[in-house]
């Protein structure tokens, strides 16, 4: 499935304003993090690490907030 990101042109639009509100949108999708994700190669071994430990830093974060709050 290929997503086309496009922003149409207001009235007496600048072409600055517009190109601004691309690059917001394209940040908010992900586009360009998904794209250097897939330029090259991960073998499945290294994948199931990096989403281990990113999920080990996520339930870290919520676990500090936790005791933060009970504070």
């Amino acid at each position: 499935m290929s997503c086309v990101t496009f922003v149409r042109a207001d009235d007496n639009e600048s072409f600055d304003s517009l190109l601004r509100r691309f690059k917001k949108k394209v940040q908010r999708d992900r586009i360009l993090s998904e794209i250097r994700r897939r330029r090259y190669f991960e073998q499945p071994s290294i994948l199931r690490k990096r989403k281990r430990a990113a999920k080990l830093r996520k339930s870290r974060r919520t676990t500090v907030k936790d005791r933060q709050q009970q504070y």
